[in-house]
């Protein structure tokens, strides 16, 4: 069993050092991973070399608080997957699409799958007015926004379908910003995000009174896709605990 929690632990660790490595958020979650499965293998070493007898009410409790854990983490992964594949309708009205991060003025890997998508979905839903959603963060030299409108110019799309959402900082904000610019909340609309991101993007929106909106999935970087699904397993338990959907 040690042997088990600390590969497990070792893997972690070397994950973690990745993620770091290239400046990814919430990284250290799995750091956290690699304490404890260490932590976890220590102590059971620790009670079987010293014959420790753990009491049975502190064993039951504290399986107990992994399986609650584990079933919030199982059913938020379920949700996630379930829209991880979502095709937009055909003749949106509006097309969001959701900002992320910029290096100086280029894309970000995960925004420029947003860009493509959004491209290639574009004439077939009907040329709805794109808007592009996203403010000016550390190490952006221009706003998400910008560097948005500019790729898809280069794609071909006309600038004058296009609306600029340059102040959000966060999916919620890209979603009340763009309702102050537009009618999108009332309209046929598509939210385009990376495929992990979907499900709760589209449970924002419903909350904050989209009615009529669908999601537009996007693909990842399959070298950090575990950690996008752990993360936003999190990020979906938090806008709940908070209310946002």
């Amino acid at each position: 069993m040690e042997l088990i929690l600390g590969i497990l632990g070792l893997l972690c660790a070397l994950y973690f050092a990745l993620l770091v490595s290239i400046g990814m958020d919430f990284s250290w979650i799995w750091l956290v991973g690699a304490v404890l499965f260490w932590g976890i293998a220590a102590v059971h070493k620790y009670t079987v070399l010293h014959s420790i007898v753990i009491a049975k009410g502190l064993k039951i409790a504290v399986i107990t608080v992994f399986a609650i854990g584990l079933l919030v983490f199982v059913i938020a992964e379920g949700c996630i997957v379930s829209r991880m594949s979502a095709e937009p309708k055909e003749d949106l009205d509006y097309m969001i699409v959701l900002g992320a991060q910029v290096h100086g003025e280029r894309p970000s890997r995960a925004l420029k799958l947003r860009l493509e998508k959004a491209a290639q979905e574009w004439e077939r839903c009907g040329k709805p007015t794109l808007l592009l959603s996203g403010g000016q963060g550390d190490g952006e030299s221009i706003t998400e926004a910008e560097c948005m409108k500019r790729f898809l110019v280069e794609k071909g799309i006309p600038e004058d379908k296009m609306i600029l959402e340059d102040e959000s900082v966060s999916t919620m904000e890209n979603l009340q910003f763009c309702a102050r610019l537009s009618d999108c909340k009332e309209k046929k609309t598509g939210i385009v995000s990376n495929n992990f991101h979907v499900y709760r993007a589209l449970k924002l929106a419903k909350k904050q009174g989209y009615q009529d909106v669908c999601g537009v999935a996007a693909g990842s970087d399959w070298r950090y896709q575990i950690h996008y699904m752990v993360r936003e397993a999190f990020a979906l338990v938090k806008e709940k605990i908070k209310g946002n959907i």
